[in-house]
């Protein structure tokens, strides 16, 4: 089986040192960029599964690290973050970052937020939910593929836990706290309007029309639903 790929950007050495370490004696092959500048040349060479994503770094932030990501890319993405920051997770999680770790954080806390994107994205623990259909839109949850009238999209691992969450009660209303603990679990409890950047952003990838959505539709002071 081929090895997951992960690439961790850190600036601090010892920090990077060790998360590098760690990781690959999980199994996993690592990469360690010490900015955000070689991080994009290194995400380029390497194509890794996941990113393990310092915001804090000199020259090109982690924002702008993120921002130039999700430009051309659904890699998942992992933040490492100030405790008292706030503001960077909430900011962070609305440019598509899929999960945050808090500094000082343990090596073992990581590795099972790693395990649980990874699962998100059908490179861990097989989901076994199969194919739902709502209307054109198709969800292989076991393949991790969407596809809309027979089109193929590419969806972060938040969007994708968000439209099969969705997709796995057509025409049911489901509330931001519901979506919130689907696609990022209960740590996120508060972070509820995070989701509807992510909404916004999947409409862009399965709506004819994102800013008249026919799919993907808003139940105003209530959620959102999934309708054929």
């Amino acid at each position: 089986m081929e090895s997951i790929r992960i690439l961790v950007i850190d600036d601090e050495e010892a920090i990077g040192n060790v998360i590098k370490d760690y990781l690959e004696a999980q199994g996993y092959e690592v990469f360690w960029a010490k900015d955000g500048y070689y991080a994009i040349d290194m995400f380029r060479k390497v194509h890794p599964d996941l990113i393990i994503l310092d915001l804090m770094l000199p020259g090109k932030s982690g924002f702008d690290v993120c921002r130039e990501l999700r430009q051309d890319s659904d890699v998942p993405v992992i933040m490492l973050t100030a405790k008292a920051d706030e503001i960077d997770r909430v900011l962070g999680l609305e440019l598509g970052a899929d999960d945050y770790v808090t500094k000082p954080f343990s090596l073992r806390e990581l590795a099972a937020r790693v395990r649980a994107v990874l699962r998100r994205v059908g490179k861990g623990v097989e989901d076994q939910r199969g194919v739902l259909r709502v209307g054109d839109i198709t969800v292989d949850a076991d393949g991790h593929q969407v596809t809309v009238s027979g089109r193929e999209v590419a969806l972060t691992p938040t969007e994708f836990s968000i439209l099969l969450f969705l997709a796995e009660r057509p025409g049911r209303v489901a509330s931001r706290l519901q979506l919130v603990n689907a696609s990022l679990g209960e740590a996120y409890v508060g972070y509820e309007r995070s989701i509807d950047t992510h909404v916004s952003n999947l409409r862009k990838k399965i709506e004819d029309d994102p800013a008249n959505p026919r799919r993907l539709q808003t139940v105003y002071g209530v959620g959102y639903k999934l309708v054929p």
